[in-house]
């Protein structure tokens, strides 16, 4: 993913903000006592993710799924999906794995969420198929979708599916300038139970937030390519999420993106084993190939 990306990120400010006072409140009332954690990239073409893949792998997904367990799945925005392709991707994926699709383009671009009822069913009955390895779906709106349209959105996610956990990633400058905006529209999503996206990259750090508007942490993570830096970052991000732990956060989606996808791997698997140890999970660490192919 190339959104936010700069040309000289070492000038860049990459720090996580302090807590909203709210995201404390959503975390200490949320219920239960299960604590989910899936991490993963978001495509799983061999063409992106350049020496993921050992030597001979004949089925990317059957592969993928076995090292990862789930996937940001942005095919799904450029083509509204069909039902029989859901259960073929989800057939090919063992138990336990997720699958975390965007709404088509159709949907937040084209129509701009207008007179998208039609679309929007035919969109929920084929990721429904998914079924039990359905995790969220997530809207992700144009960069000029801006505060002017906010009665679109809440029309939309009112009228969305109850049965389809949903979260929102709005990218205008405008939801992010005003504070009392800001507000309005965190406290629409919490009343909602709709999850705000959190997109840390780097040309955009007013995106930056730390506001939870469910106890599930949806977080979209833009490598700047200097490793040094993206492992800093990490780092920063597994701090917090221990932190959220302690406060009572029950799910935690974890994308990582690169300009260069083929680090996107690497970058994932250092999280899931630094977690492993902080929270005492047992999530599968992704093994990467050799140069010539080979798992090492």
């Amino acid at each position: 993913m190339k959104y936010g990306k700069v040309e000289d990120p070492s000038y860049i400010d990459f720090t996580i903000p302090a807590d909203d006072a709210a995201t404390g409140q959503v975390l200490k009332n949320a219920s239960g006592t299960d604590f989910e954690v899936y991490i993963g990239c978001a495509k799983w073409n061999k063409t992106d993710l350049k020496g993921f893949y050992p030597k001979g792998t004949k089925d990317e997904l059957t592969y993928y799924s076995r090292q990862f367990n789930s996937i940001e799945m942005n095919s799904v925005f450029y083509n509204m999906p069909k039902a029989e392709q859901v259960v073929k991707w989800k057939d090919k994926t063992p138990e336990g794995f997720k699958f975390f699709p965007k709404i088509t383009q159709s949907i937040s671009h084209m129509r701009r969420l207008d007179n998208v009822e039609e679309l929007t069913e035919i969109y929920c009955n084929a990721i429904s198929h998914f079924e039990e390895k359905l995790g969220m779906c997530f809207l992700q709106l144009h960069e000029n979708f801006g505060v002017k349209n906010f009665d679109r959105l809440k029309a939309f996610v009112a009228d969305f599916p109850k049965a389809i956990p949903l979260a929102v990633e709005v990218r205008s400058k405008d939801w992010f300038s005003d504070k009392k905006v800001w507000n309005e529209y965190c406290e629409f999503l919490q009343a909602n139970n709709t999850a705000n996206v959190i997109v840390d990259t780097a040309g955009r750090r007013d995106m930056m937030h730390i506001w939870l508007t469910t106890p599930a942490a949806f977080i979209r993570f833009v490598g700047c390519n200097v490793d040094e830096i993206d492992y800093r970052r990490i780092d920063d991000w597994i701090e917090r999420i221990v932190q959220w732990k302690d406060l009572g956060l029950k799910q935690l989606y974890y994308f990582v993106h690169q300009n260069v996808e083929k680090s996107s791997p690497l970058f994932s698997a250092y999280l899931i084993e630094k977690l492993n140890k902080r929270l005492n999970l047992d999530l599968h660490v992704p093994q990467m190939a050799d140069e010539q192919g080979k798992l090492f």
